[in-house]
């Protein structure tokens, strides 16, 4: 079986979360460091980059022990993406970006006009030349 890293991006949401529930990889996202052992949700802004380097570690961790890995993040700026580009080419796995643009309505409580703020500063995915 192929080794593959999926980052899957777009707007809280945007169903990003529910795609990735269902690839048989190993989910990581960031939100998810932020749910305690009893599985409630405590959005700390002031940790969001802990969070993103946790996600980054789990993801790395996996990869290593040629396991899939599937990442749902909002990934708005393409810049957030390249550390799992260096992954994917570290490890040697195929690396596949999909981006949701459905509005489920997001479960996170975040701000319609924190969310009008990521549109405006969203940049469109480009393949990255290998």
């Amino acid at each position: 079986m192929t080794l593959k890293l999926t980052l899957i991006r777009g707007l809280p949401g945007s169903g990003k979360s529910t795609l990735a529930k269902t690839f048989p990889a190993n989910h990581y996202e960031a939100d998810m460091y932020f749910v305690d052992n009893k599985g409630c949700y405590s959005y700390q802004a002031e940790k969001i980059a802990l969070a993103h380097q946790w996600c980054q570690a789990m993801t790395a961790k996996s990869l290593a022990r040629k396991q899939s890995v599937v990442v749902s993040n909002t990934f708005v700026r393409r810049w957030e993406m390249a550390p799992y580009f260096k992954m994917a080419k570290r490890y040697g796995a195929t690396l596949e970006v999909i981006e949701c643009t459905e509005n489920f309505g997001n479960i996170h409580g975040v701000e319609p006009e924190t969310i009008e703020k990521m549109k405006k500063r969203w940049q469109e995915w480009q393949s990255v030349p290998q």
